[in-house]
């Protein structure tokens, strides 16, 4: 594969967060003349879920504190974040330096803190998005290096 190729599907993973982001947002917006609480209770009696779970609780917690003006506030940060995915995935697709910089340390800022996930307990969902954010900054690195080799650093 190309550096050209691995770029360009690096875009269209952070064009796929945007997307997955931004529906989750404006899902959330449907929920906005419901009981919420009433509506988590139902959803764990229908799968047969162990309300005393770990991160059930976390969720039925944060059921109860929401409100309409923090749905509203949820969809506005979900708008803003998947249009900075848009933006960096559009800047990678046309091999914009300035994205590969802003993907290289967007993907790493996470990195201390997925390290800490692991540390704290390991799974396969905290190792496989260590792994993933790793070949992102890898593959970021890679083509910072070798423009730079052929540019200077700041072309």
């Amino acid at each position: 594969m190309r550096d050209t190729d691995t770029i360009r599907a690096v875009a269209l993973f952070e064009a796929a967060k945007g997307v997955l982001v931004l529906a989750a947002g404006f899902g959330s917006l449907t929920l906005l003349h419901e009981d919420i609480q009433h509506l988590v209770e139902q959803v764990v009696e229908h799968f047969h879920l162990n309300p005393a779970q770990r991160y059930l609780r976390i969720f039925f917690e944060a059921a109860a504190g929401l409100t309409q003006a923090r749905l509203w506030a949820l969809a506005a940060l979900a708008t803003v974040y998947a249009a900075v995915r848009f933006v960096e995935a559009y800047g990678l697709w046309r091999a914009q330096r300035w994205a590969e910089w802003f993907a290289a340390v967007s993907a790493g800022i996470y990195l201390p803190l997925e390290l800490y996930e692991l540390y704290e307990r390991v799974t396969w969902l905290s190792v496989g998005v260590l792994l993933v954010n790793l070949l992102v900054v890898g593959v970021m690195l890679r083509a910072l290096f070798f423009s730079a080799a052929r540019q200077g650093p700041w072309k």
